[in-house]
């Protein structure tokens, strides 16, 4: 452990010991003369910035935020990032060294931890923390930060625990109008795609008198990642780490775009553009305008996460034009390959929230995240009001019809009324496919409820094909070995070496360089290439993944119980 890790960890235990002593180290009568009381629950207001856009916060108004604060007397006042991941906005923190109560810091947690900013939660959570550790039991050893400092800075809170993914939310996406008029084609390579991209648009060059699109890419800011270079891992059968390629066997990490596979999924996006299949604005437009196209019905073809595209997608269904939103392939380059969607990461540590070092009732904090990890919190968080969002019926919950019709078809309105989905980042929670002590699943993305919940465009499409959900098309999780390191993606890195200087020097040559091979005529494509995977060498890449590599084995080393 090197000098600066040893000292922050050893100011972090101090200051929380220090902050249990003041709570009367769970003592009530100690508790009742101090600031920080654990048995209060007179109204307190918590301040909290995410690194998360919240684009339907209605500070704490809605039917779940005012539940919450009924139970537990804490009101939130929150900001959350407008774009980005709220980079600036942390460092300035970090520069004037005055925080929030809470943050959900995303991927800059590791400057706040060396910057000091965050208290280390795990004697607090020993103390008054049951619900987090019921929820993350066995696999309490992988919320720690890392093997050199195995203090808990954060919760994970933005995956489920012992999560079965039942929804598909990504792979190739056809519109099902799309799907019926070219007589519902095998989709399964990305010629399978192409080809019918071009039937289409060779048929139908106008949708709407507007000129028909067959693919859109959002490739605005980080968005790129999503729909235009992550693509090219799955495309090649590899699961998501990022930026990088994980070897199975030997956990050697490298860049996935020096992957001899992924240039030929690069190469296909070059002909797509070159050919008039893909759109030409991709690499321009900005995702409010990728999803107003999409909106309009013309984007036959996406390669995207329903996140991203779904604001669009509701626009449609509300608009009464669901035969225009979306069905989901597994395409890869060959059938030599298989879509890695569903494999199984286990739980991984993802992102979190973190208490900060000017966060004056850190004891009252960790009982309200601890209440929305509850069996009942949890619950609030995923139906809402009992007898007002759902009902029990033989001891099932039921959704009410009427409810359910706004989810489906006026979801952005209903969200912020309600406030399902908006509390996902503020407590641990177990995954899709877990049921609570009453049997019932904790959340509502479960086969039945998704299934009844399709619109007569989806059921068509998928009677069509002769399944009943999307997820039936690609592989399972047990056709995978569970990835023993989880997503490398949300693995902490280190910000006291060069790491981070090559990491963004090979980031500035990726946005560089791979819209400018997708646009060049076809025969300068390899040349834009191998300048590019040259550049990698000279900024030092090679030397990154190493240190990648280290800390991928780390994680492992951590996450088996051992130590240094």
């Amino acid at each position: 452990m090197t000098k600066v890790k040893a000292m922050r960890r050893f100011s972090a235990v101090l200051l929380s010991s220090l902050l249990l002593a003041a709570a009367g180290c769970g003592s009530p009568e100690a508790a009742s003369n101090t600031q920080d009381d654990p048995n209060d629950t007179s109204p307190l207001t918590l301040t909290y910035f995410s690194g998360e856009g919240s684009a339907n916060w209605n500070n704490m108004q809605d039917d779940i935020g005012k539940e919450i604060t009924k139970k537990t007397g804490v009101t939130v006042d929150a900001e959350f990032a407008v774009n980005g991941s709220g980079q600036d906005k942390f460092a300035l923190m970090i520069a004037s060294g005055d925080y929030p109560d809470m943050v959900y810091p995303k991927d800059s947690v590791g400057k706040l931890v060396d910057a000091g900013a965050l208290i280390d939660l795990t004697d607090l959570i020993d103390q008054y923390g049951p619900n987090i550790k019921k929820v993350y039991g066995e696999y309490f050893n992988r919320i720690k930060y890392s093997l050199d400092d195995p203090a808990i800075y954060t919760i994970p809170t933005n995956l489920g625990v012992d999560h079965i993914a039942f929804e598909t939310v990504g792979g190739f996406e056809l519109q099902h109008q799309a799907l019926e008029k070219l007589g519902y084609p095998e989709i399964r390579t990305v010629k399978d795609f192409e080809d019918a991209l071009r039937t289409y648009k060779e048929k139908y060059p106008t949708t709407n008198g507007q000129p028909t699109i067959p693919l859109s890419l959002d490739a605005d800011d980080w968005k790129i990642m999503i729909t235009v270079t992550n693509p090219a891992v799955q495309a090649t059968g590899a699961p998501n780490d990022g930026e990088y390629y994980i070897d199975p066997e030997t956990h050697e990490a490298i860049l996935h775009y020096r992957r001899p596979e992924e240039r030929e999924y690069f190469r296909w996006l070059n002909r797509m553009y070159n050919e008039g299949l893909l759109d030409p604005e991709t690499f321009v437009q900005k995702s409010d305008q990728y999803k107003a196209k999409i909106a309009s019905g013309r984007v036959i073809g996406l390669i995207d996460q329903k996140w991203n595209y779904e604001d669009a997608e509701n626009a449609l269904k509300a608009a009464g034009k669901d035969e225009h939103t979306y069905a989901h392939f597994p395409v890869t380059m060959s059938e030599e390959y298989d879509d890695p969607s569903f494999q199984s990461i286990g739980f991984d540590t993802a992102y979190g929230i973190g208490i900060t070092v000017d966060n004056k009732n850190p004891v009252r904090t960790i009982k309200f995240l601890d209440y929305l990890a509850s069996e009942e919190g949890q619950i609030l968080r995923n139906w809402g009001i009992e007898g007002k969002h759902y009902n029990m019926e033989n001891g099932k919950r039921v959704v009410p019809p009427d409810v359910q019709e706004r989810k489906n078809n006026d979801n952005l309105n209903f969200q912020k009324e309600v406030g399902v989905g908006l509390y996902w980042s503020w407590g641990p929670h177990y995954g899709d496919g877990v049921k609570d002590s009453t049997g019932n699943y904790f959340t509502t993305l479960y086969p039945e409820m998704i299934t009844a919940n399709y619109s007569e465009a989806e059921k068509k499409s998928l009677k069509a094909y002769n399944i009943t959900m999307w997820k039936d098309l690609f592989k399972s999780e047990e056709d995978f070995p569970v990835k023993e390191w989880g997503a490398a993606y949300n693995m902490p890195v280190p910000t006291d070496t060069d790491y981070n200087v090559i990491y963004q020097k090979s980031q500035d040559i990726v946005r560089k360089r791979i819209p400018e091979a997708i646009l060049a005529p076809k025969d300068q494509f390899d040349t834009i290439y191998d300048t590019m995977l040259k550049e990698f060498d000279e900024a030092g890449v090679p030397e990154a993944e190493k240190t990648y590599t280290q800390l991928i084995k780390n994680r492992l080393q951590l996450w088996n119980g051992d130590s240094k």
